[in-house]
């Protein structure tokens, strides 16, 4: 249903979720995300542009969120890739049609408010702390979140990642 790169970067958001306050490598992000190099750091620019994330060059360096997870919605980053938008006339352009949509775009209008809110209800601290979900985000696989962060429910620490390989 979305791009291969609003699919991207929701997992890149997804992953620096996981440690909001501290910056993630391209690198880093590359390898947990399964996605690569080149293309990552297109997305990354993406989400700066949209003032989702900020970068630092240098040693120590790397990507973070510009605000909390539970202040980020998944509609914002599906809208900075590509936005989702309403049918507000006719897209035909059928002067006699207006705003009056006729059958299949009032549907097709419809979907689109449905993922809209949908969308727009989701924060990246619900992805992350996936309550209810049978896995992480990431289809996590027990391996360590970059700089060996890892999400334990309630903060964000290194031995979080060690008690968490075994869990599925």
């Amino acid at each position: 249903m979305f791009s291969q790169t609003t699919e991207y970067a929701l997992r890149a958001m997804s992953c620096l979720a996981y440690a909001p306050e501290s910056p993630v490598s391209t690198t880093d992000l590359a390898t947990q995300t399964r996605v690569p190099s080149n293309y990552l750091a297109k997305v990354l620019q993406i989400l700066a542009s949209a003032g989702l994330i900020v970068g630092r060059r240098g040693v120590g360096g790397g990507y973070r969120l510009s605000r909390s997870p539970a202040e980020i919605t998944m509609l914002e980053v599906i809208n900075a890739v590509t936005p989702i938008e309403r049918i507000g006339q006719c897209p035909l352009g059928i002067k006699s049609h207006g705003t009056s949509l006729c059958s299949l775009h009032r549907r097709l209008d419809g979907g689109a408010a449905s993922i809209i809110d949908l969308y727009g209800g989701i924060t990246f601290e619900d992805i992350v702390r996936g309550q209810g979900e049978p896995r992480r985000p990431l289809c996590d696989t027990g391996e360590r979140r970059p700089s060996g962060l890892t999400f334990d429910g309630g903060s964000i620490s290194p031995d979080a990642a060690a008690d968490n390989r075994n869990q599925p």
